[in-house]
This record gives structure tokens, C-alpha cells and sequence, in this order.
């Protein structure tokens, strides 16, 4: 297998973009890419979406976008893994350059999710859960968290204001991101008042959704002239069951812990080893939940991170370090990509008042449904 690097990325604002298609927003993603790249054509094309034939009313999107931005004949195909879809995009990009398949792929995650009322958009994510024995009894993808975090309180021993770091730092982080959603800084008292969504995760707990892109271009490393590369040093997928209820433990992301065991072996690294990790936290829960199963903390104890400012781009372990699902937005497909693009960013040193000093080695963390499909990626800064 070759080593692989990225060599393009591009992203575009989250938000509410009522002026723009589907295909305009995933266009312009793209477009930065491969300006940032220095390229106008690629071998092949990867396109992580979830809900674009519920809310948009288009599939085939491989060819969708090939045919907008001109790269006619070439393989084109969309990947979906529910909120994991933009990592699964990249992953299934990676193994066909690494193999040697193509020599250049691009990447898109995309979500356009205002173009349907919201109880629509809420129906089409909880696809995302079992649909025999979690929908259908009437639990939403919020509810089905919200019953994770009460028994994790409970078990743990943890208040619902000791959540509050997490979305603390996310906000502070995104008032220093121009592409993120919400530029407003937050407080713990803010976070204690914030309006009830289902007990005990709050408006404050959760990330909102929105329309968004980001887009990155993968080639061969000796391909690579521009300094520092990037390198794809590990990635690894995992499953665990679709339904919360069927799972062992189900306050344990045992494929959070399965896709990062993974992606540490093939990377040579331990969990001290990673600078800044862009981890899932579509709700707070699934935050300390993520830290846990990747060998961050013990078990039970991922609060504690947040708690003691562990978490923040100066602690022992940054994380959301351009706002996460948080802040920055969660255009659910698109995450992945997001996540993919903000490492980049991270080990360019392109951050700003969020750079992480010195990192040179960055994960990214993206997760379909309650922590059904989880993939993790591990990318690393060669001077």
C-alpha cells in the first residue's frame, strides 16, 4: 500500500444558505480544494451524504457532482454511514489511492438539511437508529442520547453542569473559526439556563444542524512538493450494534475503542502521542463518551477533562479546536470531512488564535448514529 497525503482542502461557511443548491454548496467545497491543490481534474470522486434523497430529493450523487464541476468520465460514487458518511467518503477515497487504483481522488462531504421543515429533518436522522425497535417505538435520535446521559449521570456520579466545559470551549473555540455557525461565546450559567430538549441534554448539550461542505484532495506522498505535507497515517472503521439498547454496555463506545486501538497500531502512536483531536460531540454525552473509549480518560472520568481545562487548545488534550458539531455546525455527512479539513488546518498551522502549538500529529473522530459506525483517522505533519 502507498503512503498517502492530502494535498487540497476547502470548506464552506455552515449555515441556513437558503440562496444555494445542494450542488452549489458541495461546488464550492470543492472548487477550494482543488484550488488549494493546484489541480483541475482528479481520477476518481468520493461523495459523503446521508439525507440527500429524504431532503433533497436527489441521489446518484457521485455523478450529481461530477457532472457540476466537469469531471466527466471519471468513477463517481456516494457513501453513506449515516453521520459517518464524510469519513467513510474519505476512507473509501484513501483505499483506492493507497492501492493504487488512481492516482488522485476528491472528497466531498455535503449536507443541505433546510430544505424541509424541521420535524421532516428530524424523521430523516433517526434513520440513522433502528427502525424496528427504536423508532418505531417513538424515541428521537435526542431522546435515545438523552437516555445515555442520565444513566452515565447516574452510574458516574456527575451533575448536568459538569457537561458544561464542553460546549464552553466549543463556542470559544468557533469565535475564532469564519466557517462556523454560532460565533457566540458561552458561560456555565448560559448552559444551566439554556431551554430543556429531552431531559437531561439541553439546547447547550446538542450541536445544530445546518447546510455545509468541506472537501479535501488525496494523491500519492512522493506526489507531494508542497512543504509540510500531510500525511494519511492511519485509518480504521469499526460497528457496534445499531440499537443502544442491544449493546453490552451501552455507556461504552466499544467502536470508538476499536477504530482508535486500530488506528494507533497502524500509526505507530499512543493516545499522549496526539496533539489536537477533532472528536463527535453531536451531543455533550458522546464527548466524554469519545475521550474515554480513545484512551484519553478511565471510564466514567471523561467529564473530568472538560472540567479541569484539560480540553482547551493550550490543555494536555485539545479538542473541537474550530468549534466541533458544537459550534462549528453538524451538516451531518459533511462532519467528517469537517473534521478532516480542521486537522489539516491544525498541523499547516493555519488556526490562528485556536493553533494548537507544535502539533504535529492530529485525529479525527467521526461517528453514524448512537455509535454505530465509527471511523477514526490519524494524520501527521512530515517537515
Amino acid at each position: 500500500m502507498r503512503q498517502v497525503a492530502i494535498l487540497g482542502i476547502g470548506q464552506t461557511k455552515i449555515d441556513e444558505h437558503w440562496d444555494k443548491s445542494l450542488r452549489e454548496i458541495g461546488g464550492d467545497a470543492a472548487f477550494a480544494a482543488m484550488q488549494d491543490a493546484g489541480m483541475e481534474k482528479v481520477d476518481s470522486l468520493y461523495v459523503g451524504n446521508m439525507l440527500s434523497s429524504m431532503v433533497s430529493g436527489q441521489n446518484q450523487l457521485g455523478t450529481f457532482f461530477s457532472d457540476w464541476i466537469g469531471l466527466w468520465k471519471q468513477e463517481a460514487v456516494k457513501i453513506e454511514a449515516a453521520c459517518g458518511s464524510g469519513a467513510a467518503a474519505f476512507r473509501s477515497a484513501l483505499m483506492a489511492v493507497a492501492s493504487g487504483d488512481v492516482d488522485s481522488a476528491l472528497v466531498v462531504g455535503v449536507e443541505k438539511m433546510t430544505d424541509k421543515a424541521g420535524r421532516d429533518v428530524t424523521a430523516a436522522l433517526a434513520t440513522a437508529a433502528d427502525a424496528d425497535y427504536e423508532v418505531e417505538q417513538g424515541i428521537s435520535f435526542v431522546g435515545i442520547n438523552a437516555l445515555v446521559m442520565r444513566r452515565y449521570m447516574h452510574e458516574f456520579g456527575w451533575k448536568h453542569e459538569d457537561f458544561a466545559p464542553f460546549s464552553i470551549n466549543a463556542h470559544a473555540n468557533a469565535m475564532h473559526n469564519p466557517y462556523a455557525r454560532l460565533h457566540e461565546k458561552i458561560t456555565a450559567e448560559k448552559f444551566e439556563r439554556s431551554s430543556m430538549v429531552a431531559t437531561p441534554i439541553n439546547l447547550l448539550d446538542a450541536s445544530p444542524t445546518g447546510d455545509g461542505a468541506a472537501a479535501a484532495i488525496i494523491v500519492p506522498a512522493e506526489k507531494v512538493m508542497r512543504k509540510p505535507r500531510i500525511l494519511v497515517s492511519a485509518s480504521a472503521a469499526a460497528t457496534d450494534t445499531i440499537a443502544v439498547h442491544s449493546r453490552k454496555d451501552p455507556m461504552f463506545l466499544q467502536a470508538a475503542y476499536l477504530s482508535s486501538r486500530r488506528a494507533y497500531e497502524m500509526g505507530g502512536v499512543i493516545p499522549k502521542d496526539i496533539d489536537v483531536f477533532e472528536l463527535h460531540d453531536a451531543f455533550s454525552i458522546m464527548a466524554a463518551l469519545s475521550l474515554e473509549a480513545s484512551g484519553f480518560a478511565e471510564r466514567g472520568q471523561g467529564v473530568r477533562l472538560g472540567l479541569d481545562n484539560e480540553i482547551s487548545p493550550q490543555g494536555r488534550v485539545p479538542v473541537c479546536t474550530r468549534g466541533g458539531l458544537k459550534a462549528r455546525g453538524h451538516p451531518v455527512g459533511a462532519t467528517g470531512m469537517y473534521q478532516i479539513v480542521e486537522v489539516v488546518q491544525q498541523l499547516r498551522g493555519e488556526c490562528g488564535k485556536t493553533q494548537v502549538e507544535g502539533a504535529k500529529i492530529g485525529m479525527a473522530q467521526n461517528i453514524g448514529g448512537s455509535g454505530a459506525t465509527i471511523l477514526t483517522h490519524i494524520l501527521k505533519k512530515d517537515d
